[in-house]
């Protein structure tokens, strides 16, 4: 079976749960193919994927494998220092950037927010742009400005102080990852088991 999933979910949920499962089928063969950008996977012959519950097609079964998600826009101590915080998303403008580009040839991702029912999405002036999360948590590290990383991910890192987390009432809760496949495809016993080991329960 092969998946195609970003490098957070990769982490954070796939490999960890398909590592515990492994041992008991050894007839069963996974490939996980890490990319942050958007994968057409019946075109790269990819059995499924994991994407964000709200950007999913409607001709796709969608599996819930995380819980809901938010993200966070966070700077280090040393960046912020001697400088005011945003409070709102518009006062972005006013500070160094962290951009992530999902693909090559992609633009750079647009920060999304909303607060009471507002939203806002900002296209943000990066003077640095990174093609994956990892880099972006490092950048905020080393005070090379703002990111705007998954709560979850960087969350060790607001509660040691090494990160300081702005912006908090405008990033709400959204669907979470989901593992999408066609509908109209015959799947194996092995599929299925796959599906039951990632399916996100409560």
């Amino acid at each position: 079976m092969r998946i195609t999933v970003g490098d957070q979910p990769s982490e954070a949920i796939v490999l960890p749960a398909l590592a515990r499962l492994l041992p008991a089928y050894p007839d069963l063969n996974l490939e996980i193919s890490v990319n942050n950008g958007f994968v057409d996977i019946v075109a790269e012959r990819f059995d499924a994927g994991v994407r964000l519950g709200e950007t999913l097609a409607q001709d796709m079964v969608a599996v819930r494998i995380g819980p809901d998600m938010r993200m966070a826009v966070v700077g280090s101590p040393a960046y912020l220092t001697g400088r005011p915080p945003p409070l709102t998303p518009h006062d972005l403008a006013e500070h160094r950037c962290i951009g992530l580009r999902y693909t090559a040839h992609g633009g750079v991702g647009v920060w999304d927010f909303e607060k009471a029912g507002r939203a806002i999405n900002v296209r943000i002036e990066a003077q640095m742009i990174v093609n994956n999360i990892a880099l972006a948590r490092l950048g905020a590290l080393e005070g090379a400005g703002l990111a705007y990383l998954p709560h979850d991910y960087i969350a060790p890192l607001i509660s040691t102080g090494a990160l300081i987390s702005v912006l908090d009432e405008w990033c709400e809760p959204f669907p979470g990852y989901h593992l999408y496949y066609p509908s109209r495809r015959q799947h194996s016993a092995a599929f299925a088991l796959i599906v039951e080991a990632l399916r996100y329960r409560d």
